[in-house]
């Protein structure tokens, strides 16, 4: 007999009645400020897109560095501060230290420095890294590396509640951002590398009461699926997932190591009241140890917010055999697609595609590749969803102990987790990404719960004939199109901004903050202290746009750098990868943000 646990704490609530889907209105109201920078996507739909238009195409290249601001902290910095009126938030790695700056005089007004164990850092796969905070209602709330999710008062930096959200003696930790949407504060975990078992949080905002949790993996009540009401995409048609969609593509128990983390980034629809976000890659690396689709791993959902019930999921790469993570950010935008204007869903998956969804429903309406090196699937079936693998490149045909090589992209994938950007007015996405491949071994590995559980070695490498490991990329989503593509030497791995100024801005490996113009001309550059692998913002004072970005290499790419590593197989292959990288830059924790001369 099988034993289930219900994760759903409180009553199931109606979802607001049509017509009066409310999202928090404290946070629609900073957003909807431009002055303000109030979420890390800078509002709900994460398009990181900014209506001011102070600093624009024919001025950029008179930005000017205002102020910069040191973290203290050596290791990768992702993410962004939040501003909000006269305040500014900066968050840093581990330890994750927090600074309130008051940005009329440029002080110091409260910072947090938690008291985390050590112990926690050779658990975190890829880095120490943290992904911002956010805010609502005058509070701040920080997800820390050891699982601890803190709500602080944000004028004195009092500590309101903090809750465990798991337990990193067996690998649950966390890097993603919270997120708020309506009375609830969203968070996630990692620990895909450890057999952890992926899950999505709602805990209330005033209290950290636990309100939902709904499972990736395993039974249909834990995952809060209803068997006949959830959909997904099957034989050209969206149709009910059916009884234990999940548990039937497992080997026996496996799906309680399965993965399917969420580390990522969230987007909110309020007027459907749907959250939506991704999945990661199943546990082990090892294809041969976990046979089947391993649902619902490496998958779009989308949640009703007040109760955490699936409306819909799409699994993007069924029976992963790469680490093709499918964590990267959701982006909600109106767009045409197929000549009809569409509630759209777009999203660059690690796999190389980049998928264009009905966000009401979660119809596959356009995946088409955004890197013409990628090559491990000919193309996406439109009717199955299921990308055609080319068996060459199989690591789960080819089988343990060998070495599959030339599999495009490498396991970081096509786009990590640097956001990319949406402009409104050109109506296209400014994508981030890597040009990088690899050769994959996998081999038989043994769980042991706090051990890593990964079972492959990896080597990393720019495709054949081509020496620049990135591009920055303009996309149209309605027809799975590159418009243009801006080579860089290192993969780009900052997150991108639009703004109403026709400019679009992107920071380098290297270190460089560059802004280009609609068409990928590049209008600016300037080199910062350090690596950048943060995200652009931006946000206007006393009348004055600034621009400002986080520089301090790490992340997978900068990770031999940051963790002193040098074996080339090493940070699961980036090491070798990217072993040029220091001769460009070196560690360094800083915020530099500019503004126009006077």
């Amino acid at each position: 007999m099988r034993v289930t646990l219900g994760y759903l704490v409180l009553p199931l609530a109606l979802t607001a009645a049509a017509g009066v889907a409310q999202a928090n209105s404290d946070v629609e109201k900073n957003i909807a400020n431009p002055k303000n920078w109030a979420m890390q996507a800078g509002d709900m739909y994460n398009q990181r897109y900014s209506k001011l238009s102070q600093v624009n195409a024919a001025n950029v290249n008179k930005l000017q560095v205002a102020w910069t601001f040191s973290t203290g902290v050596l290791r990768g910095h992702e993410g962004s501060p939040l501003v909000i009126g006269d305040m500014m938030y900066l968050h840093s790695p581990f330890p994750n230290k927090v600074f309130a700056i008051d940005l009329n005089t440029n002080m110091i007004k409260w910072k947090y420095t938690p008291k985390q164990d050590p112990a926690v850092i050779p658990q975190m796969c890829c880095d120490t890294v943290n992904r911002g905070l956010a805010y609502a209602e005058g509070k701040l709330f920080l997800q820390q590396a050891d699982s601890t999710l803190v709500a602080f008062d944000a004028k004195s930096g009092k500590i309101l509640w903090s809750v465990t959200n798991g337990d990193p003696s067996v690998g649950a930790v966390n890097t993603n951002a919270p997120h708020v949407f309506k009375d609830k504060v969203i968070t996630g975990i990692s620990g895909g590398e450890w057999g952890v078992r992926g899950y999505v949080a709602a805990y209330n905002i005033n209290t950290g009461d636990l309100v939902w949790k709904g499972f990736s993996t395993g039974p249909d009540d834990e995952m809060l699926i209803d068997p006949s009401t959830t959909t997904t995409w099957m034989d050209g048609k969206v149709q009910p997932v059916g009884a234990d969609s999940s548990l039937n593509t497992w080997k026996d128990d496996l799906w309680k190591i399965g993965g399917g983390t969420t580390w990522g980034w969230y987007s909110y629809d309020k007027a459907l009241n749907l959250m939506y976000y991704g999945t990661g890659n199943p546990s082990t690396w090892n294809p041969a140890q976990r046979p089947g689709d391993n649902k619902w791993s490496m998958s779009i959902w989308a949640r009703d917010v007040d109760t955490g019930k699936v409306k819909w999921v799409y699994q993007m790469t069924p029976f992963d055999e790469w680490d093709f993570d499918g964590i990267n950010e959701m982006i909600l935008a109106d767009i045409p697609v197929k000549g009809k204007m569409t509630k759209a869903l777009v999203h660059f998956d690690r796999n190389g595609f980049g998928y264009t969804l009905d966000r009401t429903n979660g119809a596959l309406l356009v995946a088409q590749k955004y890197d013409p090196s990628v090559n491990w699937a000919t193309h996406v079936d439109m009717k199955t969803g299921r990308p055609q693998v080319v068996s060459k490149y199989s690591t789960a045909q080819n089988g343990p102990d060998v070495n599959t090589k030339g599999v495009c992209p490498a396991a970081l994938g096509t786009k990590d987790q640097q956001p990319a950007a949406f402009s409104p007015k050109t109506k296209l996405f400014y994508v981030p990404t890597n040009h990088v491949c690899m050769d994959y071994e996998p081999f038989a590995v043994e769980y042991t719960a706090g051990q890593p559980y990964v079972g492959a070695t990896l080597s990393m490498y720019p495709p054949p004939g081509d020496k620049h490991m990135g591009n920055f990329i303009a996309w149209d989503a309605g027809t799975g199109k590159i418009v243009w593509s801006k080579q860089e030497k290192f993969s780009v791995w900052s997150g991108a901004l639009a703004t109403a100024g026709d400019v679009i801005f992107y920071g380098t490996l290297e270190g460089y903050l560059k802004a280009v113009d609609n068409k990928g001309k590049e209008l600016w550059k300037f080199k910062t202290p350090s690596g950048i692998i943060g995200n652009v913002f931006t946000y206007e004072h006393k009348g004055k746009q600034y621009v400002g970005v986080f520089s301090g290499i790490g992340g997978w790419a900068g990770i031999g750098m940051a963790a002193g590593l040098e074996k080339d197989t090493d940070g699961l292959g980036a090491v070798g990868g990217y072993k040029e990288l220091n001769q460009y830059t070196e560690l360094g924790g800083s915020l530099t943000v500019f503004a126009l001369g006077n």
